[in-house]
């Protein structure tokens, strides 16, 4: 018996798919989709993945991303791919890519930390390393691992 994972397209939007499994949520988070979201929202967790296994996807109506929130969801899904719909169709597929530099994207845990200290400094990170993830803040030095990032929302 053929089985299908039947979800329903999207007119217009965006599509992330590829989520590392159990991220969809976050992922939600770091799209800022809660309550008062009014657009359509279809999200597909523990989905089988030739790829990677097991994946999530999360499926945005009338919904386009910024750099700043792609940068977010590569450090929490780093194969995922973005799919801007335009009338039922792929018009742009591309791959997330976290870059060597994140400027006021994750929170310092060190809280003597001058990006925590109530002045007006935006987090600043290098990434050592991509997998695993591994970023070390450009100001006081310390090093977070991918399970440690707090992502700014």
């Amino acid at each position: 018996m053929n089985e299908e994972l039947k979800v329903s397209k999207i007119k217009n939007g965006t599509v992330i798919d590829h989520i590392t499994a159990g991220m969809a949520p976050i992922v939600l988070r770091i799209l800022g989709i809660g309550k008062g979201c009014s657009d359509t929202v279809i999200v597909a967790m523990n989905v089988k993945s030739h790829q990677i296994g097991l994946k999530d996807m999360v499926k945005v109506e009338n919904r386009a991303l910024a750099q700043e929130t792609v940068k977010k969801i590569a450090l929490v899904a780093p194969h995922a791919t973005v799919n801007i719909i335009k009338d039922y169709k792929v018009a742009q597929k591309f791959k997330v890519e976290l870059p060597s530099e994140l400027i006021g994207v994750v929170r310092c845990p060190n809280r003597n930390c001058i990006t925590n200290s109530g002045e007006r400094v935006s987090s600043y990170f290098t990434v050592e390393s991509k997998d695993p993830l591994a970023l070390r803040c450009h100001y006081c030095e310390v090093l977070v691992d991918g399970a440690s990032v707090d992502i700014l929302l």
